[in-house]
């Protein structure tokens, strides 16, 4: 085709090619181009096909003195994706690369901007990876990256000159900015891509080649993946890289470097006013601290040398007095009230953080004490030696404000360049009490289940949560997924964690800061899926089983039409009842006062398997008892010691425990490694349903009412359809809320179905279940539900509607005395319009 002649002042892209882009596009290519009538052909013919699938467009930003721009025309016509060109006259290409590339995302339609050199250094394929990469993880910027994972840049810079003075300039980049480009590995690439919506173009001032680093550095609140791939020499050309364009990136990092620090003086515009005051609250903490110190070695002294107390024992006990002390004025005094959550929730995490320190704390102390310090000096010792961590913890996330947006603390590392490597044999980890079955170099799966008869696992762990789907029958080669210990990751400690995902069929390893002795684990999405954990991860089976197995179990399930929906479920007269809540709101309580009071068979308390025709599967996983759940527990029903290690085990797994460690996985810690050892030394408060009060299980129950249970005002609304979808839907994310769910789901692949086509899957399994049930809101504010749903349930059989028989007169507005009283003490309903949240009492 004829290319029409562009006059200067023509500001818009214009068509190159007939094909006319879609609407709603994903991605945008934006490619500057000067001088490159030599790799156009190669280049689209390329990307043509690797962008196939992809609703995209290609916009070449021309700054070229050559035939450029007629070379686009014509390799146009036999490209399969949209080609569009926005040419810049001379006198018209301010800033350069950087410049064109502002220009190009200007013009851009998609949700994400691809930018990508012109010269095939970027190979086409790697280019397309990182799209879908940057589709599928919530990410606001991803980064193709030179220098992690399988990346290489030798044979692209063209002698060892280029490479060394390309990596100087990384080197010193990262060393200008630390903190910012700490998770990114190769700042200066010219291969990116960007959420449109999260990059404000009119904030970036750019010099010279490095427009990413612009990015960064002026939008330190963007979440940051990257992609390794292989840098390419080029297909045809010269380099444009020349001496003065690395004075240029000088300058261009000063400047930079000085506006961020202008930029940080004006968004706290009292910094040093909020510098002293932290110092003043540090200060404070520290003066309250020490009044603590007397106070613990006050009671130590108290319990060791009057009562005769075990001076570690002592040592707790006075670090209980002392926190204690502590709180009440570090609350009142240096923080006045104002901190994250009620007066309660603060003091919860208090306690465990002191705890939780406590016990790192005791081994230091008896050391000290085995090398001649006395008790007293070395208990003063190891709290003044904690003083600054408690400080942290309390300032950061006990009292602050969790408002600002924090950096992700995982380093997410798609590894396109990482060929396929067969399935490895890892020697397994030592035995131990859950590993009874692991051998040197042992691949037998111990423990053998058989879910709902779904899906077949396979485990050299035992898994309690699975206990009840017991298989041992299950033959090695009809197993869906596997379960094994191995020895994941580097020797050596790490910054951060990394979650690093190598594609096709997908393989993803995660890996914290402690080399091997680190909560690690790989997945690999073959057939079947395989997981190998760390030795650490293997001594704690709640950790494998919730922060990864039900993670994949619930999309195999999805992709088999069933779905593992986050509810409770209980069979009450003949009658399949539901309930769902988000985390912590009181369905255990709930399920097992309506098992006691009212009889009836158990199916679930977490998950629920269900069909689309509207029938639950049991899936009776053990029970957890938190703290607000005691009240639903008789104490009777359990030994005086299990009673007394509930007391502290329902408060630390109760959902203040969860929020501290959530809060906790912001900053740069070894989450999961925590996670794993605070379970291993404070075991989770779980138990079967039979254990704690008499019933029996139903295999399956056809549901056909379900409650939506919530805190707050006495309110009953019918929930329409669409509603209850999203509200169900929530409450089961909710359960994922820990980490790494967030890094993992998405490059979840199970039957040849992506994560996101999985959630439509799920979706459709859930509508279609929900066309079968009647779905209410109720909400107490005195944990009632179980007082109130037998009756709801029997006023449905009897055709008495959804209203509560003893306030039928006053709804109606009438005076007289109900026709019948169910219960003694029956809250004043709300009776709300289907999908209202809001009551009018």
């Amino acid at each position: 085709m004829q290319f029409p002649p562009l006059a200067p002042e023509v500001a818009q892209p214009l068509p190159v090619n007939a094909v006319v882009p879609d609407q709603d596009l994903q991605v945008t290519v934006v490619i500057p181009v000067r001088n490159e009538e030599d790799n156009i052909d190669a280049l689209l013919g390329g990307l043509g096909g690797a962008l196939n699938g992809l609703r995209a467009e290609i916009l070449f930003v021309d700054d070229s003195d050559d035939e450029t721009a007629a070379a686009i025309a014509r390799s146009a016509s036999d490209c399969p994706v949209a080609v569009k060109l926005l040419t810049r006259p001379l006198g018209q290409r301010r800033g350069g690369l950087s410049g064109a590339v502002i220009a190009g995302a200007r013009h851009a339609t998609g949700d994400w901007v691809l930018v990508m050199d012109g010269d095939l250094q970027h190979p086409p394929q790697a280019a397309a990876g990182l799209v879908a990469a940057a589709l599928r993880h919530d990410s606001d910027i991803v980064v193709g990256t030179r220098y992690a994972g399988a990346g290489t840049a030798g044979d692209g810079l063209h002698g060892p000159l280029r490479s060394l003075v390309s990596g100087a300039s990384t080197r010193l980049a990262k060393t200008v900015f630390p903190r910012r480009l700490a998770m990114v590995s190769d700042p200066l690439s010219g291969l990116f891509a960007f959420r449109r919506t999260a990059v404000d173009l009119d904030r970036l001032n750019p010099l010279g080649f490095k427009i990413l680093l612009e990015i960064l550095v002026r939008h330190p609140g963007a979440r940051v993946a990257e992609a390794s791939y292989r840098f390419e020499p080029r297909y045809a050309g010269q380099t444009k890289a020349t001496l003065r364009q690395g004075l240029a990136f000088a300058r261009h990092l000063a400047r930079l470097r000085k506006a961020r620090l202008a930029g940080q003086l004006r968004q706290r515009p009292s910094g040093r006013r909020a510098t002293w005051l932290a110092l003043a609250r540090m200060a404070g903490f520290g003066a309250v601290g020490a009044s603590g110190i007397v106070v613990n070695t006050a009671a130590l002294w108290f319990c060791f040398h009057t009562l005769g107390i075990h001076h570690l024992l002592a040592a707790a006990l006075a670090t209980q007095c002392s926190t204690t002390w502590n709180f009440l004025l570090i609350d009142a005094l240096v923080y006045r009230g104002r901190g994250q959550g009620t007066f309660g929730g603060r003091a919860v995490r208090f306690y465990l953080m002191n705890n939780l320190l406590l016990l790192g704390r005791l081994p230091v102390l008896q050391l000290l004490i085995v090398w001649g310090m006395g008790l007293l000096t070395a208990n003063a010792v190891t709290l003044v030696a904690l003083f600054l961590l408690r400080f942290l913890i309390s300032d950061r996330v006990i009292y602050g404000s969790g408002a600002e947006k924090t950096r992700d603390p995982v380093h997410l590392l798609v590894d396109l360049a990482a060929p396929r490597e067969p399935r490895e044999c890892a020697e397994p980890a030592a035995s131990d009490d859950h590993v009874h079955a692991v051998r040197k170099h042992s691949r037998y799966l111990a423990y053998r289940y058989d879910v709902a008869g779904l899906v077949r696992i396979g485990s050299q762990i035992l898994l309690p949560e699975l206990e009840f789907f017991r298989a041992q029958w299950t033959g090695e080669h009809d197993l869906d997924i596997t379960v094994r210990v191995g020895h994941i990751g580097g020797r050596s400690p790490r910054r951060r964690a990394e979650m690093t995902e190598r594609p096709g069929p997908t393989v993803i390893n995660y890996e914290e800061h402690l080399g091997r002795a680190g909560a690690n684990f790989r997945i690999d999405l073959g057939d079947p899926i395989a997981i190998e954990v760390g030795p650490l991860l293997a001594r704690s089976p709640h950790v494998v089983y919730t922060n990864i197995l039900e993670a994949l179990l619930r999309f195999v399930m999805v992709s088999r039409g069933r779905m593992l929906l986050h509810s409770a479920c209980v069979e009450i007269d003949g009658v399949g009842v539901m309930l769902s809540a988000l985390t912590d709101t009181g369905k255990t309580g709930t399920v097992l006062r309506l098992l006691r009071e009212h009889g009836g068979r158990f199916l679930s308390d977490d998950m629920t398997v269900i069909d689309p025709d509207g029938t639950a599967h049991c899936f009776p996983k053990p029970l957890t008892i938190s703290s607000h759940t005691l009240r639903a527990v008789n104490a009777d029903d359990l030994t005086r010691k299990e009673w007394r290690h509930l007391q502290l085990q329902s408060r630390l797994h109760s959902k203040s425990g969860r929020s501290f460690a959530v809060a906790l996985s912001r900053f740069n810690l070894p989450i999961m490694g925590i996670n794993a050892l605070t379970q291993r030394l404070v075991p989770p408060p779980k138990y079967t349903a039979d254990r704690l009060v008499r019933c029996t299980f139903a295999p399956t129950a056809h549901v056909r009412e379900l409650f939506v249970i919530e805190r707050g005002a006495p309110k009953l609304a019918d929930l329409d359809r669409e509603h209850a979808l999203e509200q169900m839907l929530t409450n089961t994310d909710d359960a994922y809320g820990f980490p790494p769910f967030r890094y993992l789901a998405p490059t979840i692949t199970i039957g040849g179905h992506g994560y996101q086509e999985l959630r439509a899957m799920e979706r459709e399994i859930l509508a279609s279940f929900l066309s079968n049930v009647r779905t209410r809101v109720l909400a107490s504010d005195t944990f009632g539900w179980a007082d109130q749903i037998p009756a709801l349930i029997h006023d449905a059989q009897v055709g008495e509607g959804s209203v509560p028989v003893p306030q039928l007169a006053a709804v109606a507005g009438g005076e007289g005395e109900p026709q019948r009283q169910r219960t003694q003490a029956w809250p004043r309903w709300v009776v709300a319009e289907p999908g209202s949240s809001r009551s009018a009492a």
